[in-house]
């Protein structure tokens, strides 16, 4: 599909190169006597921000049907989020706010993938995104674009751009043929100060250099994601230039300075703090992508010595960011004094009325949708162990895996090869119940949009990859007490990045130093022949490089698709009718201590 820039190129006649908006006149400026000087200028700007919503408008959990609740009593959803705004902007005036968002907007929840595939805004007088909908009332200013934007491809993108009323920025997301921005690199707001010039605040939008990977099938020859850091200092000047008093970047990227990807990009994935340290003339960032809670990060740049704020709000619209900024009139010229930063916790306030009027039948129509009965199930099936034993409840996965990619290389050369699959334990709280199983118990079993590729594997990559799936597990001596709560996710690996590989035979042995742990690994009741050649199952995001597996990304592709793995086991359960652990369950792996079964 050919980028259509015409929106961009409209927003940004008057610039050239982003999208400029004049607030509306602010409050008077506070003003500051000094004894026996003329008095000083000022000006208080606050910078609310969200990031990572994930589809989350009420605090619903569509997987268990019920309202939402967790152990530390959060609340989610942008009904929430709006309540808060309102009161912020009641306290400080309305014209000296400005609503930012730090991108993963469009994927996440029932709800945003009922709206991308089974209701699609896409098609021909389709409905109005459910987000576009809830961010555009809240009174949005700019969104930076997320990866997860982009996982139902550019067409659903560029129509949620379309129905939202105010830009996605993405400074390094560029046209893979001419280079230039593919989107709006920035935003620029005029604040109007009673009885001084405005201040003019610009909005850099910056995205992560990943989606190159993670969406290869969408993007490839199509966007290219150079590093944060190396636009962040091409495009900072130029707001400086342009005038911006403030400049406040908008990045969907953490603040650790790590990538899941190892070394497949020169870019690095969480690279907020880089950006600040590295790139002067910024005076806040808001932080995305990580999915953890920033209050307040304080970065000093390298060339000018002052300091940048960061804050990360947590994910699913759980927290709002908040930024004071300060500015001083002096010299004939606004400059920022000081900038602090906290977390506003949606759990403190109600819904929204005006949000829950606006979306509630968009909602109902997916509660709807996903309590329908697919199947029945012979027993209860749950992942709350299958981080170390091998669980029938993934078997499942990797059953309908096997199954959709031996069909699909039916007649083919790499008909007769072995298939084996992978699987992650994604949930630790998913259940399918004995009896009725619904769409919605099978989607909190696979909470991802994933889509299925088969890649090529031999023998010697596949242990290859089993060892370095096996560094999930903490090091436990023999004899040592287990503890199943610090058994897992040694160097703050995450569930999603352990993977469980079928149709083979192997133990674990967690005394064993990484890279040494995989034994008695077989295949088909002998040792496992290192030049063996298997067709391997793999969903889109671990084949083209997510979690820095080995081998995979650089495999040879066989076949992919783009129907989701989580609507392939719906189908495969539908079609089965009953769904009973004799018909996909098998013993494939243990962990033990020096031959010695963990449990």
């Amino acid at each position: 599909m050919a980028l259509n820039r015409r929106k961009f190129l409209e927003k940004s006649a008057v610039t050239g190169a982003g999208v400029a908006l004049a607030g509306a006149v602010g409050a008077p400026a506070a003003q500051a006597a000094e004894s026996g000087r003329k008095p000083v200028k000022r000006y208080a700007l606050t910078v609310m921000g969200t990031t990572d919503l994930h589809g989350h408008v009420f605090n619903w959990d569509y997987f268990k049907d019920a309202e939402y609740k967790d152990s530390a009593g959060n609340a989610q959803g942008l009904a929430r989020i709006s309540t808060l705004v309102e009161q912020v902007r009641a306290e400080k005036g309305r014209c000296n706010t400005l609503l930012l968002d730090a991108g993963d907007t469009i994927q996440g929840t029932p709800l945003t993938y009922y709206y991308a595939k089974v209701d699609p805004i896409t098609a021909k007088g389709g409905p109005v995104h459910p987000m576009a909908a809830a961010m555009n009332a809240i009174g949005y200013d700019a969104v930076a674009l997320g990866n997860h934007e982009f996982n139902y491809g550019i067409e659903t993108l560029r129509k949620f751009e379309e129905q939202c009323d105010f830009p996605l920025l993405g400074a390094n997301a560029l046209d893979a043929k001419t280079l230039r921005p593919a989107f709006p690199p920035y935003f620029i707001k005029t604040f109007r100060v009673k009885g001084a010039p405005p201040v003019r605040v610009a909005v850099l939008g910056l995205t992560n250099p990943g989606i190159a990977i993670w969406d290869k099938a969408y993007v490839q020859g199509k966007l290219t994601f150079p590093g944060l850091e190396e636009q962040a200092a091409k495009w900072v000047p130029k707001l400086r230039s342009m005038g911006a008093d403030v400049v406040v970047v908008s990045a969907h990227s953490g603040s650790s300075g790590t990538s899941s990807y190892g070394d497949q990009l020169p870019y690095v994935e969480n690279s907020a703090a880089l950006v600040a340290q590295q790139v002067p003339g910024i005076d806040a960032i808001l932080v995305g992508h990580a999915h953890v809670e920033i209050p307040e990060l304080k970065v000093v740049n390298a060339k000018t010595g002052k300091t940048v704020v960061l804050s990360e709000p947590l994910a699913y619209a759980e927290r709002l960011s908040l930024f004071d900024i300060e500015l001083v009139f002096e010299r004939g010229r606004w400059s920022v004094e000081s900038v602090s930063s906290k977390v506003l916790n949606s759990n403190s306030v109600a819904d929204d009325p005006k949000i829950t009027k606006l979306l509630k039948d968009d909602h109902d129509v997916v509660v709807k949708y996903v309590n329908q009965v697919v199947g029945t199930a012979t027993q209860t099936l749950t992942t709350v162990e299958a981080r170390y034993k091998d669980a029938p409840i993934i078997d499942l996965i990797t059953k309908v895996q096997e199954d959709v990619v031996r069909a699909a290389l039916a007649g083919t050369e790499y008909a007769s090869l072995p298939v084996i699959a992978q699987a992650s334990p994604f949930s630790r709280t998913s259940e399918i119940p004995a009896g009725d199983v619904t769409i919605r118990d099978l989607s909190s079993l696979y909470v991802y949009d994933n889509t299925l590729v088969a890649k090529l594997l031999t023998g010697a990559q596949v242990k290859a990859y089993l060892e370095y799936s096996a560094e999930y597990f903490v090091q436990t001596a023999a004899g040592a007490v287990v503890d199943v709560e610090k058994l897992t996710n040694a160097g703050n690996r995450p569930d999603y990045n352990y993977d469980y590989v079928s149709g083979l035979s192997y133990d674990i042995d967690i005394a064993q130093a990484a890279e040494s742990r995989i034994r008695n690994l077989t295949w088909n009741g002998a040792a496992l022949d290192d030049a063996q050649k298997f067709v391997f199952a793999v969903n889109n995001y671990r084949a083209n490089g997510g979690g820095a597996f080995p081998h995979v990304a650089s495999a040879p592709e066989l076949w992919s698709e783009s129907t989701e793995i989580r609507t392939r086991i719906a189908e495969w359960v539908t079609a089965k009718g009953v769904l009973d652990p004799k018909d996909f369950a098998s013993v494939d792996w243990r962990l033990t201590r020096e031959g010695t079964p963990v449990f």
